[in-house]
């Protein structure tokens, strides 16, 4: 890990075939940037184009800010960039710029200043669809995907962002520390936005221009990471856990799927089960592995009360009281700090 040093700031800067925008971008980090304790790390990630050239014949110029260039041998996609970027950074805050200016500069710096200025914020993120700032939107698919994803993900963690794919991001070196990055693409959007929360960090944001580019402008984005999107919200969120998280996933989807087989018939019963098999998978993600089989156990001697809609209504009845005696053991234990709290 990188030492201690006078760096203030980071700019971590991924490039992939972005030789038409480079000069302006840095006139711009020259213009709102330029400052001793700023480091700027351009990672080229194995451009075809002149962008290596272009950024060579840029590191000669002079700067306030440091500049560090990394070239990457192949294309190995943007999250792959930034993990590389953020290793070699040292400063106490790390900003995260996309070369395309889609986003501007004095939004990078505007909420540089902020998080710089309050030590109880450590990390911010930028939006594209808050405030009144100015806005060109190209493609209605991608706009509506993206707010989509946001509201998928604001539902699996219990949040209310309003936009998680934006590129514009900046976190404390104490919440860099704590995070492991692990996607290579443009699934790092939700990967960080997950991994800040599962560590108990609150997600700021500020709303930032946006200038959406064509394909034929270089946009790289497709409906295919749109897809994979989904795969990384299923990954962040019921995947990436501790082993004893995922068996009371496990557990709980299981016996949530038994509850819904009392429900329907025919085809309708298929789709009860798939419903109750979703919200065990919510369940299994606060409950421990004893609650989860507490539950069971309830939810199983429910079925032998009753028949027909009788025996549907003991199990929800039993299913009810089960997670209340969980909650009221949990009380008690914790009031006598026992380890067994620990257990529920």
């Amino acid at each position: 890990m990188p030492q201690e040093s006078k760096i203030n700031l980071s700019i971590v800067i991924p490039v992939f075939n972005e030789e038409q925008y480079l000069n302006q971008l840095f006139l711009d980090l020259k213009k709102y940037f330029n400052q001793e304790d700023i480091e700027v790390i351009v990672v080229n990630d194995g451009s075809n184009d002149d962008s290596c050239k272009i950024l060579e014949k840029l590191k000669e110029s002079s700067y306030k800010f440091k500049f560090k260039l990394i070239n990457l041998s192949k294309n190995f996609g943007k999250g792959y960039a930034v993990k590389q970027g953020a290793k070699e950074s040292l400063g106490k805050y790390i900003l995260l710029q996309d070369a395309d200016l889609e986003l501007d500069i004095r939004d990078s710096k505007e909420i540089y200043e902020i998080i710089s200025n309050d030590e109880s914020i450590f990390c911010i993120f930028g939006s594209r669809y808050l405030s009144g700032k100015l806005k060109k939107h190209n493609y209605f698919i991608n706009e509506f995907i993206g707010k989509f994803n946001t509201f998928v993900f604001n539902l699996l963690f219990g949040q209310s962002l309003s936009d998680i794919h934006c590129g514009l991001k900046i976190f404390h070196r104490n919440v860099y520390n704590k995070i492991n990055l692990s996607v290579n693409d443009f699934g790092l959007e939700i990967d960080i936005a997950a991994q800040i929360l599962k560590n108990n960090y609150f997600i700021y944001e500020v709303g930032v221009s946006y200038f959406s580019r064509t394909v034929k402008a270089g946009k790289k984005i497709t409906w295919i990471d749109g897809l994979k999107s989904y795969y990384y919200l299923f990954k962040v969120r019921f995947i990436d856990n501790s082993p004893s998280v995922i068996i009371s996933i496990l557990l709980s989807s299981i016996y949530m799927a038994y509850v819904g087989s009392y429900f329907g018939m025919g085809f309708g019963n298929k789709l009860f089960i798939i419903f109750f098999f979703l919200i065990g998978m919510i369940i299994g993600l606060h409950t421990k592995i004893f609650s989860t089989l507490f539950l069971f156990f309830f939810i199983y001697i429910g079925s032998f009360f009753g028949k027909g809609q009788g025996t549907v209504l003991s199990v929800i009845f039993f299913f009810i009281l089960g997670i209340y005696l969980i909650r009221k053991i949990r009380e008690i234990f914790k009031s006598k700090n026992s380890k067994i709290f620990k257990l529920f």
